[in-house]
Order: C-alpha cells, then structure tokens, then sequence
C-alpha cells in the first residue's frame, strides 16, 4: 500500500502490527502505520543509548546548533504541507494548524540557540580558610536517553518543545507519538534526520500507550517528558526507571477572572479565542470564566453573540474556527458533562449538542455548579461556564478550588486589582488582560501540584535535560 509508514528503527529488522489512522472528521483513512511491538522499543533504546555515549554526547555545540538550524529551514520549507497534515489528523482548523507550524519552526530556532548558551558557572573558593588555592567551577552535560510521549492537540509543536531541546543539549531522543496523530511526528523526526542528526539519535516509535511503558521502565531512560492526563502521568511516574528524571505536563480547568474594571472590548474577542481554539482541547483552554457582577448581563450577551459566529466544520477548510473532537469517545464525554451540568441547574445559553462528524456545537453555560463536571474537571471540549462572583476574593477562592492548578487569567483595567488577583491566584502563570490560553514559546510552562512536575519553555527544557558536574582544581604549590 503507497500509505503504509513502517518502522525505521536502526537494528530492528522484525515487522509489527498494522494499524489504520482515520481522519476525526471525515472517517477517511490516511495512513496505515506500523506499531512498536516490545522487540522494536528494545530495539530503540538500544540504538538511542549507543548513539549517546558514542555521538551525541561528544558533539559540540556549535554542530548542534546547525543541524537544529537546518531542520527549521527544513520546516519552513514544507510549513503548507506540516500544516495541512495538522489539520486532516488532529482536527485542528488550517488557520490555526499554520500558526502552529510557525511557532514549531522558532521552537526548534530557540533550541538551537540554547545549543551554545547553556553552560555551568564559577564558585568562589576563598570563603573560609585554606580553600582560597582552589578553582571550581561547574559545566553542564546532556543527561542520556531522552524518551519523549506526546500528545496529540499539538502535534509538530510538541515534538519540537520535547524533542529539540533534548538535542540541543547533546542527548539522543526515542519519541512515543500520539496514537492519533502519528503522522505529524513521524515526519518531524525525519526532519531532524535530515538536518544531520544520526537515525539512532532520535527515533519515532508509535505504539499502544501500555506498551510505551515498556520504555518508562527501561533502566537506559534518564529522562521522560510526558504530555497528557494527570492520572496517565503520576502512574508513570511510579514506575519510572529509578535515579530517571522527568517532566510532566498535565492539564487544568483553567480559569478568568473579570474585574468590575475589565475592557469587555478587549476581554470578548480574547475569551472567545482562549475557550474554543482548537475545539477547548487545550491543556490551559478557558473553561471558567468569573465575572463582576456589573458586567455580567453584558459579557453573557457578547460572549455568545461572538461565540455565535464561529464556524464548526471541516478543518481543512479556510475559514473553519472549530474543528472536530479527536475521538466519538470524547464528543460523547463532552456532551454527556454538558447535559449532566443543565440537569443540575446549569442554563445552556448557547448551543449544548453534537454535530456531524465527531463535532461538538460552540457552548455556552451559566451557573453551572461547582461541583459539575464541566467546572471541577478538565473539559477538553468546546465549553465555557459563565459563573457570577459578586466579589474578586470570592472569584479568587473559586479559582483556586482546582485541583489542577496551571495557567489562569484575570482582565482588569484597575493595576492594583490586577495585581492583587494575579498574586491571589494559586497558579504556575497568571496572564493579565489576555485569555489563559496565551502561551509564547521561549516562556516557562508548566503546571504546579496535581498539574504537572517541571518546566517547559524552551530553554528551561534543555536545563531540565541536562546536568550539572562540578569540577574543583587544587593549586596549592
């Protein structure tokens, strides 16, 4: 079959599964892909290892910084292509699936300047007596094999946050895509193969999440990025090869706040986009939005006005603002937490049903209770809750009643009201006068207790994948 992608695992010659990988709006299948069975994961992690201690790890910063610059080249080469493969996998409208291959392109950019930035520093030796003929100072060193499992609602742009970084810091990289979209990971590893990274530096496997396990407990991971649920993530934290470190990237029930002072001009447009990108299958979408009480009958009848206008459909399509959900299995999830929220009182003030083709209609929910599913868990969907607070500390303590405490957002005109509710909130980044969702790729990201463990963002990555080594030089005469 001309859509067959087999395995390219260097020292595996074996044959594993097929597996067809239909598009989540229009059924049709793209691809056949080959699964990692146990044989071609050891395969893998023997390949990754090798290549470490006899490349990798000896290659200079300023090579790293070439090849990591070549693949960006390479990107933005076939950006159309990267983007439209986006879209017809993952469901993520054209316009959106472009920006996102724009910012996977800096991604990779940002990683190869950090690959001749980062390094250790000097300590001082004179502090007490008879150290002063000392020298000591630290370097930093890539960590070993770098086993990234990733997610699916960004596919390029993920594996260049988990993948770029751990090259630039000299590390050799096995990637478990996200089964539903393989494609788009296949073929940015392929990239860095072509930019002049060896094929055992960095290493796609797709295969069934219970067999990525097997890659968890392999005693050559040093080091695991994990993107996806929190209840997937702390279990493979427990069985993670011991003395490993890692990174884990959950999601939230992220929240905003609306001052009395809040520009509804300025909050509509951005709540809008923060709740219903990418169908709300953001880690850090608007899902809550807590509102002044002056300001509440005006922001519910722009909101849903604007909300209105979005178009559902094809994302392929110019024009699209709302793709489908990635599985049947979520749309039904979503509307069943939909429909659990108005029998519980919850006024659906918009939209509330499905669509064709794996499609969830724009909603738009009011007073919804706070223990409903569609405020107190993540929703992964296109809903957003409307709940009034007459007070910031009551919207503040509502806040921060999650237990997945990540990104949030407050508008307000007031600075000092503004200050006073990004401090109150118990969160790892407070956005004021923009939508939770608003993200750049050079910043620190990360959720903080329930909600993850380490930090994203480009240059704290490549920190997070390497380690420091202190050296002390003895001059005494």
């Amino acid at each position: 079959m001309s859509n067959e992608r087999r395995l390219r695992i260097p020292g595996w010659t074996g044959s594993g599964e097929m597996r067809p990988l239909r598009s989540p709006y229009s059924g049709e299948e793209l691809a056949v892909v080959e699964q990692a069975g146990p044989d071609a994961l050891d395969a893998a992690m023997a390949a990754a290892h090798q290549c470490f201690w006899g490349e990798t790890s000896r290659t200079p910063g300023w090579r790293r910084r070439e090849r990591l610059e070549k693949a960006a080249e390479i990107m933005e080469g076939e950006a159309e292509d990267l983007a439209r493969q986006i879209a017809r996998e993952g469901g993520k409208p054209i316009t959106d699936a472009r920006i996102e291959v724009t910012r996977a392109v800096n991604t990779v950019r940002l990683s190869a300047e950090e690959a001749t930035c980062f390094g250790g520093e000097t300590l001082p030796m004179d502090k007490a007596k008879g150290t002063e003929h000392r020298i000591a100072f630290t370097v930093r060193e890539p960590i070993g094999v770098v086993v990234a499992l990733s997610a699916f609602n960004h596919p390029v742009n993920l594996i260049a946050h988990q993948v770029a970084p751990a090259l630039a810091a000299g590390n050799s990289c096995v990637v478990k895509p996200a089964s539903q979209t393989p494609l788009s990971a296949i073929r940015m590893v392929e990239i860095f193969r072509e930019s002049g990274f060896p094929e055992e530096a960095v290493i796609a496997t797709p295969c069934p999440g219970a067999a990525a396990e097997n890659l968890v407990t392999d005693e050559r991971t040093k080091f695991l990025t994990f993107i996806g649920s929190d209840e997937v993530g702390w279990r493979l934290k427990a069985i993670l090869n011991p003395g490993a470190r890692f990174s884990l990237e959950h999601g939230g029930e992220a929240a905003v706040v609306l001052h009395e002072s809040a520009d509804l001009d300025r909050a509509v447009p951005a709540l809008v986009k923060g709740a219903f990108y990418h169908a709300g299958q953001v880690c850090i979408s608007v899902q809550r939005i807590y509102v002044a009480a002056p300001l509440r009958d005006e922001l519910v009848r722009r909101l849903v006005e604007a909300a209105d206008r979005l178009t559902v459909g094809d994302p392929t399509k110019d024009g699209t603002d709302v793709g489908p959900l990635i599985s049947t299995s979520d749309q039904k999830r979503v509307n069943e937490w939909v429909r659990e929220a108005e029998a519980r009182g919850a006024r659906v003030l918009l939209g509330g049903g499905t669509k064709p083709h794996q499609c969830h209609e724009v909603t738009v929910l009011a007073d919804p209770p706070a223990d409903a599913k569609v405020v107190s868990h993540e929703v992964f969907g296109p809903v957003v809750s409307i709940l009034g607070r007459p007070r910031a500390e009551d919207a503040i303590a509502e806040v921060n009643r999650s237990r997945n405490p990540f990104q949030a957002a407050v508008f307000a005109s007031d600075v000092d009201a503004a200050f006073r509710v990004a401090r109150g909130i118990n969160a790892n980044a407070v956005v004021v006068n923009d939508h939770s969702a608003f993200r750049v790729d050079w910043m620190p990201f990360g959720g903080r207790e329930n909600a993850g463990y380490g930090m994203g963002g480009v240059r704290y990555a490549v920190e997070e994948m390497s380690r420091e080594k202190l050296i002390v030089l003895n001059l005494v005469p």
